[in-house]
């Protein structure tokens, strides 16, 4: 039906006859002369209907938007003046010798012809249409060439391809499963995944020594911006390795990736950081290092001050009070500073303490601020040495328990950063190291695993896991981009007696993590081999690399922030035949009064 895609007509087959097959984006009728710009995957090509082939003109008479063609014709360069860098065809066009519509089409819900801002709705619910779009085309290209790279660099150091099962058991830690009933075993369910993890750790225990796979995942997670219920990682596993082997390859196949996706060469090697030092300068595990602002630590500074606000928190063991310096900061308005103490709120924050150096040489008479009556002098002194204030910064403060001056000030750093155009350009990776191993929940007053319940705990802190867990420290990584965390992994658990602990520490007892991972406890008796991974989400390094601004954007056909399909309508309600088959009988919520 063609011989060429559009996109691919070129100065090489001038004079020669093509036939070409597509959608019209764009027609053009100038004095007589049609002109229809025809688009596939590839790109766009010119095609010229002259009225003095009556058959093709009288069919290009009736082209409209959208319509799907195909086109016979001769290539010729375009006339002097008239042609198109932009286009890889934009030196040649069609003349047409032979017009037939394929298929007619209705009026699109929005012109793929013009560059004009759609909600993401209307988008979503004709996804076929908007994925017509060039720019759509092309992201979901590049993420094709990036699984195609990821994929060769695999195969090339040796790993194998093989798949795990989708309908698995629910599990006890991490987000919500999505269940599956089942019909054959009445009121019994399946889950989804919400990754590969026990099923990579077991084919380690079955020797296939080095294994990957690019894998849907699943979460019914709580509504989030830019969250996905579904959405695909690239699962690493492999056996008779150390940390340092697998970041070491982890590392040279992103450089790989990036080197020949983008022709941007990354460092070597990334830079490392341990967990505690990334929350104390930055707030955060996953720190944007593009944006020079950093966190200061002043709890030891204000553990004597009369102000509660600073010294309770200062002397509480799980408090911080931590400084943010924004060079040229003193510019802000008092709408701005309000608007950043209202963002902060989200957070937690109870509020935003700060102080305007006006004129650094001028002492306490050159700051501004409401809390400076609360604070000695040589607290003021040591605030503005340790942050190394200069005249025209502004200082900002956190004070609360150490998690929420953590996310609350983190935040800031990085909107600060990006209001203030502060962001360096290019990209900044990053190992993050030494995590905890466990996190203390007040609410339920017990541990949770930071990553999950399989990975291993440092061998110098064996001891740790029975008298102080909140010590120990694990044998995890994530890697992180320009503030995104690319991909998390760990060395594994290979001891079954380890394993047995750790599901004690998680309140998870022998009954329990017999019913739940007894197969894998069994499997750890077998001769497991030392081994570990990682999981990379594809959707995120997509994003990244394609400079959009959300994962939808890099995403066929993607759910919505409420988790739903607007395309299919799905989640939709079931025939009650079909709920019967399956035992299973709805209950209508109750309604608020």
């Amino acid at each position: 039906m063609r011989s060429h895609y559009c996109g691919e007509v070129n100065e090489s087959l001038t004079g020669q006859s093509v036939s070409v097959a597509g959608w019209m984006h764009r027609r053009r009728d100038h004095g007589g002369v049609i002109f229809i710009d025809l688009r596939d995957r590839e790109g766009l090509v010119q095609v010229v209907c002259n009225p003095e082939d009556a058959d093709s003109f009288a069919v290009a008479e009736k082209v409209r938007s959208e319509y799907v063609l195909q086109i016979e014709g001769v290539v010729r360069p375009r006339p002097a003046g008239s042609e198109n860098p932009d286009l890889k065809s934009g030196q040649i066009e069609i003349i047409a010798k032979s017009v037939t519509i394929v298929n007619s089409a209705e009026t699109p819900p929005f012109p793929l012809s013009e560059q004009i801002d759609v909600s993401e709705d209307v988008r979503l619910r004709h996804r076929y249409i908007d994925l017509r779009r060039p720019e759509m085309q092309q992201k979901l290209r590049f993420r094709s060439k990036i699984t195609r790279e990821l994929r060769h660099y695999l195969d090339e150091q040796g790993f194998l391809d093989i798949e795990t099962p989708i309908l698995t058991r629910a599990t006890p830690e991490g987000a919500r499963d999505y269940l599956v009933p089942s019909r054959t075993h009445p009121g019994e369910f399946f889950a989804l995944p919400q990754s590969p993890q026990l099923f990579k750790q077991l084919l380690m225990v079955s020797g296939m020594d080095r294994y990957y796979q690019i894998v849907r995942c699943f979460r019914d997670e709580d509504l989030r911006a830019d969250r996905q219920p579904e959405f695909t990682q690239l699962d690493i596993e492999t056996s008779f390795v150390s940390e340092e082997d697998l970041m070491q390859m982890m590392e040279e196949m992103i450089r790989n990736l990036f080197a020949n996706v983008l022709e941007e060469a990354l460092p070597n090697p990334f830079p490392r950081m341990a967990y505690s030092e990334a929350m104390a300068r930055f707030g955060s595990d996953k720190p944007d290092l593009r944006i020079p602002l950093e966190l200061v630590e002043v709890s030891d500074l204000m553990q004597s001050v009369d102000f509660k606000v600073f010294s309770s928190p200062a002397q509480d063991d799980n408090g911080r009070v931590a400084a943010l310096r924004v060079p040229g900061g003193n510019a802000l308005t008092r709408k701005e500073i309000d608007d950043y103490t209202k963002f902060v709120g989200i957070y937690g924050a109870k509020g935003l303490a700060y102080i305007k150096i006006n004129d650094l040489s001028a002492g306490r008479e050159g700051l501004q601020s409401p809390i400076l009556k609360f604070l000695p002098d040589e607290v003021v002194e040591a605030i503005l040495q340790r942050t190394a204030a200069e005249t025209g910064d502004l200082i900002f403060f956190g004070a609360d328990k150490a998690t929420t001056v953590n996310e609350s000030l983190g935040a800031l750093r990085v909107k600060v950063g990006h209001d203030l155009d502060m962001v360096e350009r290019g990209w900044k990776p990053l190992w993050v190291v030494e995590f905890p191993m466990f996190e203390w929940d007040e609410k339920t007053k017990r541990w949770y695993a930071l990553h999950h319940p399989f990975t291993a705990p440092r061998e110098a802190d064996l001891g740790l896991l029975q008298s102080d867990p909140g010590k120990c420290l694990s044998r995890a990584y994530d890697m992180v981009l320009n503030g995104t965390e690319l991909g998390g992994g760990s060395m594994r658990i290979h001891h079954s007696d380890v394993q047995k602990q750790v599901f004690e520490m998680l309140d998870i007892g022998p009954e329990e993590a017999e019913e739940k991972f007894g197969f894998l406890l069994q499997a750890l008796k077998y001769g497991c081999p030392p081994h570990g991974g990682l999981a990379f989400g594809l959707d995120r390094l997509v994003m990244l690399m394609t400079g959009s601004a959300s994962i939808r954007d890099v995403m066929a056909f993607p759910k919505t922030q409420s988790a739903a399909c607007l395309l299919t309508d799905a989640p939709g309600k079931v025939a009650e035949e079909q709920l019967k088959e399956l035992n299973i009988r709805l209950r209508k919520p109750v309604l608020a009064e």
